[in-house]
Parts: C-alpha cells; sequence; structure tokens
C-alpha cells in the first residue's frame, strides 16, 4: 500500500494522543519515528544536532503551521527491522524535505513537529487548489490540504519538540 506521509508540521500548540493537544487532525494511532537512531516518542524534545541528515515524510512548521515536506510513494517492508515494518519511498516530493531549524528566541519557545502518515489514494496528484499553499510552506492548513487531495483520516502519527 502506498502513503503519502504528511510529517513534521511545527506549532507552537499528557501523551494522551499520537499529536499534541489541540491539534487537528487528531490522531491516536502512533507511528513509529527513528532519527538517526534516536527513536521518537510523543512530544520528545530533540536539540538541533539531533536533526536527521534525511527524511522520510511529510513534515510542516510553528505558532503558524509550515510545511517541512510532502513525500508520496512509501510503500511498507514485507519483513521487520528491529521489530518494526519500515517504510521507504524514492521520491522526494511533492515538496522536499527540510529540516527544522527553529529561530532562537527569548523566551526560548519549543516549536512542534507532526508526522502525520496518510492514505496514498491511486493516482495521487497534489490538488490545483493546493499547489501555491504547498510551494509557499508558510500558514499550510493540513485538514483543507487532506480534505482537497482526498486522502482521508491520518493513519498514524508522531510529533517532537524542538527549541532554537
Amino acid at each position: 500500500m502506498l502513503y503519502a506521509a504528511v510529517a513534521s508540521l511545527f506549532l507552537a500548540s499528557a501523551v494522551l494522543a499520537e499529536t499534541p493537544p489541540g491539534f487537528a487532525p487528531n490522531v491516536t494511532a502512533h507511528l513509529d519515528v527513528k532519527y538517526g537512531s534516536k527513536v521518537v516518542t510523543p512530544g520528545l524534545a530533540l536539540t538541533k544536532s539531533g536533526n536527521p541528515g534525511q527524511y522520510a515524510g511529510l513534515p510542516a512548521g510553528s505558532r503558524a503551521v509550515n510545511l517541512h515536506g510532502l513525500i508520496t510513494g512509501y510503500t511498507s517492508a514485507t519483513t521487520l527491522t528491529d521489530g518494526l515494518y519500515v517504510l521507504s519511498s524514492k521520491e522526494t516530493g511533492p515538496a522536499s524535505y527540510l529540516a527544522p531549524g527553529p529561530p532562537a528566541e527569548n523566551p526560548v519557545h519549543p516549536h512542534k513537529y507532526i508526522e502525520l502518515l496518510f492514505p496514498q489514494p491511486e493516482g495521487f496528484v497534489v490538488p490545483s487548489s493546493q499547489t501555491a499553499a504547498i510551494s509557499k510552506r508558510i500558514g499550510f492548513n493540513i485538514t483543507t490540504f487532506a480534505a482537497d487531495a482526498k486522502l482521508g483520516d491520518a493513519v498514524r502519527a508522531n510529533w517532537f519538540t524542538q527549541q532554537g
């Protein structure tokens, strides 16, 4: 099955769910995420030095939601690796990945990065109503995008925080 992974929506917004409290869409099913050797547990605080060189998913960003990437074409491995079925994609878009890089702030403010995994419809293309939003990345509305793209509900999620 193919997936469009919507990952790393960094918001300025308990770990009872796999998305942060108050975030929409609310997803309760856990998505295992690993950056290098770091396993991300919901709400984990990562340092800038812990940023991955590569990322698999659709990431976005804070106070306003910023899109950090939209990667499609994920397929699941058929065998377990360290107890997980690893998702992989040869795609680099429709929006290539931009690593988290929150600015230094005073007072310090943790930015939330949310990884979302959606089922990918057969023949998926970014709807024309969303091409400008994908290009702009700032102020990205994941709920509107998912509805316009007919993605259905997110099936898995995870999130972490990072400070500038």
